[in-house]
């Protein structure tokens, strides 16, 4: 219909119009027809009244037959115009007259056989019989009228119609336009809503209501249904834009087809992955856009096999393919697609990632396990091995086999000269090796190259060698080498080498590969630095055993110490009465044998150096050598004595065994002296004696010798003075080299459980002291020669402690002895009393001061105090502060056989003036007393 899609404006325009025109029209139509009956009714009655009129009044001319009046009865027509034709008929059915005169019978009207009007022909034709009295009839009287009149008044009355119609169908279009509006407008409204809704997607539009008729309720309607609908499509909008995040945030291709195969959606990772738009790739089919030609049946076919059996997914799996870009290029993806259905309809979903970026992964992985697995066996292998010529070889050797390179080399670099040396070359690099003329310890220099660039601690790659310029880069040139990598090697954060790899192509060496040679060069550098450090573990090792060799034996030596130090003082207690009577014999008795003065001097010597040696075993254990008091020592003088004093032992003793020593004494004559500690000496000697007389179990020979040191034992440094051997050779069983190594080693002795072990160690304390030489040499079965070798200074001037002379002689004293061992207080007494003193005898501390004080309260006050330190309960400390405390001018002299250590330790306790060590010598004792009687009180 042609309102169908114009405005409802219009249409409700169009309609009230349409509405009022039908109207109108009907009603000036029943108007048209009720005037067209009525009118000719009208004009039929009029003329049948004409008719009459002129019939009657054509009476006597039809029945004169007077046309003459019957024409002038006719003439009378003419006062009605509309009247156009006319005539008489006699009753012979002849024109007795007709009008207008002259008129042809053609022009009238046919004679009606029967009276009355007719219209005919857009005219209203009329038969009139004319009758009189009784007579019967006369004629008939016919007409005929024209209906211009009616119809020119039906044109008025059309053209009063129309012009009505068309004020009443403005009336009505201007009364609709306004009124319509009431139920135009809101529908409009409505429809605007809507079309905004549908054009635009915006449900935030809203219809204005207008009323409060139904419309108003329609548009209520409508716009809480679009609250709803907007509420609905912003959950929805909200869920597919997630779907839509999710799925455009996806590393995965999300694919949707429909059951042909077609493209539905898909997101904008399949878009990046692809090269196809969205908007290009919907309604297109997926096998021929992505899928390889070989594929696409298989594809094709697994969608028709799941909609012919409608269960289960087409590849519920993932599966390596390969997929084509829209360039026609393929990589592998991993595909999954999986069915959806909704309702009747079926789609299937597809997720696709691209895994080139995997595989080359994968590929990466499995050259970097490759390079790990070499890495972890070139560690293993250089892992136990401690020297780093294997360490290199090993570690080239694998690069030439696994990596591979055509040369690799491993230079130590000398950051003092500047220079690397060709430390290790592998077995395949030999022969470019000898081209280049770098054999192992060749000297490299560093130049500005890669050399100098890696020696900083820099791993240095160079593609192409041949476009430097620098001369080792050409070098490696011109033997065909192009690509070279070079990594330091650093231990403790210094290069100490370098570990060169080259190929023969340019840039043969990729990323991985350099990162590979950098680890390796750590490990070798730390395999190497473990041997630097195993070498000097090694070596600390021995030392550290060495040390605790040495700290063993110094804490044996300690322990040794201190139970010596308490058999010291029982020692030097013992051998004092015997050393003060002997030195007092000596000087005393002029009248002795020479035999007789022999053996006491012999006695004496013997007593000094049973003091001398029970004062050395503290030095066992001492930290710092003894300040010795050297003096001028004659070593044939010494040997003499030496072989005198072991007689015992080298000739008694195996004779009454049945076996022989022989004893062969080679003093040189004129032999220089030496400056020593003549004691110690002695007793070393007696020492060496004792130790070859017991390796000569069976007898044998025993030689003393001592010689001028030959000139080839001489330095030119030695200016000093001359060298002196002396020397004991036996012919006994000699020592093993593990016994010789060990042989000054305290406690360490191969004679069980007759020796002790200290015999030369002591005599090694001695050459320490000395500042002398030992040597010893010696072979099982052959015997052992123990060589010491001494300077003699090149003045023979001595360096032995003079005493002074008594200025004048001790007056005469009153002396205390305190000591709780009655021989040392009998020995003292006698002595002292023989040089004129008063002496009174105190056993032990508390005594002596329980004297002390009763004399000092009496008229015989003590003058000098000797006691001894080591005593029970109140030992010589105690003595002498309580001897101070009743008289603090009475000299105290502490008598100890630990004087010795005292006086090297500085220990000397308060209130003592005077220390002397056990056994005393009568000459310092004088000496003391001398010291001491010049403050002490008269007694």
């Amino acid at each position: 219909m042609p309102l169908r899609n114009t405005p409802i404006r219009r249409k409700l325009t169009a309609i009230i119009l349409l509405t009022c025109g039908v109207a109108l029209l009907l009603m000036c139509g029943g108007f048209f027809a009720t005037e067209l009956i009525t009118f000719r009714q009208t004009t039929v009655q009029h003329l049948a009244t004409i008719s009459k009129v002129i019939a009657t009044n054509s009476t006597a001319a039809l029945a004169f037959n007077d046309q003459d009046a019957a024409a002038e009865i006719l003439a009378a027509l003419k006062a009605e115009p509309s009247i156009v034709a006319a005539g008489l008929l006699d009753p012979k059915g002849r024109w007795l007259a007709t009008y207008p005169a002259g008129l042809s019978e053609q022009a009238l009207p046919a004679a009606a056989s029967q009276s009355g009007f007719h219209f005919e022909g857009g005219y209203l034709i009329g038969a009139q019989p004319i009758e009189q009295g009784g007579s019967g009839r006369l004629g008939t009287l016919v007409l005929k009228s024209e209906m211009t009149q009616v119809y020119r008044r039906l044109e008025i009355y059309a053209a009063i119609a129309a012009a009505m119609m068309a004020m009443s169908l403005l009336a009505a279009y201007l009364l609709s336009r306004t009124l319509q509006q009431q139920i135009s407008r809101p529908i409009r409204a409505l429809a605007e809503a809507a079309s905004a809704v549908s054009n635009h997607r915006d449900y935030s539009v809203r219809a204005a209501r207008l009323g409060n008729d139904e419309l108003g309720v329609l548009t209520d309607a409508f716009n809480h249904m679009l609250t709803q609908i907007q509420s609905q499509h912003q959950a929805v909008m909200d869920s597919e834009a997630r779907v839509r995040a999710v799925l455009n945030s996806a590393l995965t291709a999300v694919i949707v087809m429909d059951a042909a195969g077609k493209v539905i959606d898909w997101n904008s990772r399949a878009e990046a992955m692809f090269g196809w738009k969205r908007e290009a790739a919907v309604g297109v089919e997926l096998a021929e856009m992505i899928i390889p030609r070989r594929l696409r049946d298989a594809h094709r076919r697994g969608i028709e096999r799941y909609l012919a059996g409608g269960d289960g997914p087409i590849l519920n799996r993932l599966i390596e393919l390969t997929a084509l870009r829209l360039d026609g290029s393929e990589f592998p993806v991993e595909i999954s697609i999986s069915p959806m259905q909704s309702g009747g309809a079926v789609t299937f979903c597809g997720f696709i990632t691209d895994i080139t970026e995997r595989q080359h992964a994968q590929e990466k992985i499995q050259a970097h396990l490759g390079r790990l697995d070499l890495l972890n066996r070139i560690t293993r292998a250089i892992g136990d091995r401690q020297d780093l010529a294997s360490i290199f070889g090993v570690v080239i050797r694998n690069l030439e086999d696994n990596l591979p390179i055509d040369f690799g080399c491993v230079f130590l670099y000398d950051p003092l000269a500047q220079m690397l040396t060709v430390s290790g070359i592998g077995a395949a690099s030999s022969a470019i090796a000898t081209q280049l003329a770098m054999p192992v310890g060749t000297q490299v220099p560093i130049d500005q190259n890669g050399l100098a660039r890696c020696v900083l601690g820099t791993l240095v790659y160079e593609p192409d060698v041949s476009l430097l310029h620098s001369a080792f880069s050409q070098q490696l040139a011109s033997v065909g080498l192009r690509s070279l990598v070079i990594a330091p090697l650093l231990a403790e954060s210094r290069v100490f080498g370098v570990l060169a790899a080259a190929r023969r192509q340019p840039a043969g060496f990729n990323s991985p590969d350099c990162e590979f040679l950098r680890q390796l060069s750590e490990h070798v550098a730390l395999a190497s630095h473990q041997a630097h450090l195993h070498t000097a573990l090694q070596q600390a090792y021995d030392d550290l055993r060495q040390s605790q060799k040495t700290v063993l034996q110094q804490e044996r030596l300690r322990a040794l110490g201190q139970m010596a130090s308490g058999v010291a003082h029982d020692i030097n207690n013992a051998i004092s009465p015997v050393a003060l009577y002997t030195e007092s014999l000596l000087e005393r008795e002029p009248n002795l044998s020479e035999r007789a003065r022999n053996y006491l001097t012999t006695i004496q010597r013997a007593i000094e150096d049973v003091a001398e040696t029970v004062a050395r075993m503290r030095e066992f254990y001492r930290p710092r050598e003894p300040q010795l008091a050297l003096g001028q020592v004659n070593l044939n003088r010494v040997a003499g004595q030496v072989i005198e004093l072991t007689r015992a032992r080298w000739c008694d003793v195996p004779q009454e065994r049945g076996f022989v020593v022989e004893l062969q004494a080679d003093l040189a004559p004129g032999l220089p002296e030496i400056m020593g500690a003549e004691s110690e000496i002695r007793d070393a000697l007696t020492n060496l004696i004792f130790n070859a007389v017991d390796a000569m179990p069976e007898g044998g020979t025993l030689i003393v010798r001592t010689r001028s040191a030959p000139a080839a034992q001489r330095t030119d440094a030695e200016a000093t003075g001359e060298r002196v051997n002396l020397e004991v050779r036996d012919s006994g069983v000699g020592m093993s080299e593990e016994t010789r190594r060990h042989c000054l080693e305290p406690f360490y002795t191969t004679k069980g459980e007759r020796g002790t072990g200290l015999g030369l160690a002591m005599v090694y304390g001695m050459v320490q002291r000395h500042s002398a030489e030992l040597d010893i040499q010696s072979q099982l079965g052959h015997g052992t020669t123990v060589r010491l070798t001494f300077t003699a200074p090149l003045s023979a001037e001595s360096t032995t402690e003079r005493l002074p002379a008594l200025a004048a002689e001790v007056r005469r004293q009153r002396i205390l002895v305190i000591d709780d061992d009655p021989i040392i207080i009998e020995s003292l007494r006698d002595i002292l009393e023989g040089d004129g003193h008063l002496v009174t005898a105190a056993s032990g501390g508390r005594t002596g001061i329980d004297v002390f004080a009763a004399a000092h309260q009496g008229s015989e006050p003590f003058g000098i105090v000797i006691t001894d330190l080591g005593m029970p309960y109140v030992d010589g400390r105690q003595v002498a502060a309580g001897i101070k405390a009743i008289s603090p001018a009475t000299p105290v002299l502490l008598l100890t056989g630990w004087g010795q250590r005292l006086l090297a330790e500085n220990d000397i306790p308060p209130h003592v003036d005077r220390v002397l060590n056990k056994p005393p010598k009568l000459r310092e004792l004088r000496q003391a007393l001398a010291e001491m009687s010049a403050r002490a009180p008269i007694g």
